[in-house]
């Protein structure tokens, strides 16, 4: 009777191990469903990458301070017939308006990287509003042109930023591939960054005018289309809308 008492409460244990398996595996609403399942409150993801089964990737630049490189960027994305997103900080709209017209003239995405580059979530919920609006105000009065995507100072985020954000009609972007382009790498140690993590759905964080960006730049976009990857914006590889984030940051289609 002892044995049939013990075999009994096993049984119950499995399943119910079985349950809780079965609900990390889930997404709900964008996060994991596990957090809600063990009454936290669900943690919010950007996206990261983007679950795709073709050989699209895309390119970003983040840029934040000097503008010196950014036009021969442009002049190579346009020798290799490829579109990139720049993710532009309100105080480098101020100081480089003509080269933020160009990059729009150039056919390239324009998001926001707020608008003095604070880390976002040691600030309230206004004053993340103001960061954006403001920096957004600024790029539109140059572009015409709507705002759609943010991505965050020091790749900082919370749910009070990411749900601002999201009000505001904008997707929170990330990344799945650092090029470490700030630290003074070399041409080819930036492309070996990329070779090592690039996958379909990528999206790689570059930075306008870091070291070796024009020769690291080149060379990746060398190696990228020799491997028959298409390389464009942000907007043209996430999806718009019907999706899902899971808890790693992919974005899957439903």
């Amino acid at each position: 009777m002892h044995f049939c008492v013990v075999k009994s409460r096993s049984i119950k244990i499995f399943a119910i191990m079985l349950v809780v398996i079965a609900l990390l595996c889930i997404p709900f609403g964008g996060v994991a469903s596990a957090q809600v399942f063990f009454g936290s409150a669900p943690r919010k993801v950007p996206i990261y990458n983007v679950d795709t089964s073709e050989k699209r990737v895309a390119i970003s630049f983040d840029a934040a301070w000097g503008a010196d490189k950014t036009e021969g960027i442009l002049d190579i994305l346009k020798e290799f017939d490829v579109n990139a997103t720049f993710f532009l900080v309100g105080f480098w709209v101020d100081d480089y308006s003509d080269m933020v017209k160009k990059i729009d003239e150039a056919g390239c995405e324009i998001g926001t990287h707020s608008n003095t580059h604070p880390d976002m979530v040691k600030l309230d919920k206004e004053t993340m509003k103001s960061e954006l609006t403001t920096s957004i105000e600024k790029i539109k009065a140059i572009t015409n042109k709507d705002v759609t995507l943010f991505r965050a100072p020091f790749g900082s985020y919370n749910n009070t930023l990411l749900d601002t954000a999201e009000e505001l009609n904008l997707k929170t972007i990330q990344w799945d591939v650092d090029t470490l382009d700030w630290k003074g790498l070399s041409a080819g140690e930036i492309n070996n960054r990329v070779l090592s993590k690039v996958q379909n759905g990528s999206i790689i964080l570059m930075h306008n005018n870091s070291d070796n960006i024009l020769d690291g730049l080149r060379l990746i976009l060398t190696t990228l289309k020799n491997k028959g990857y298409q390389i464009g914006c942000i907007s043209d590889l996430i999806y718009d809308d019907n999706y899902t984030i899971d808890r790693n940051g992919v974005q899957h289609k439903n």
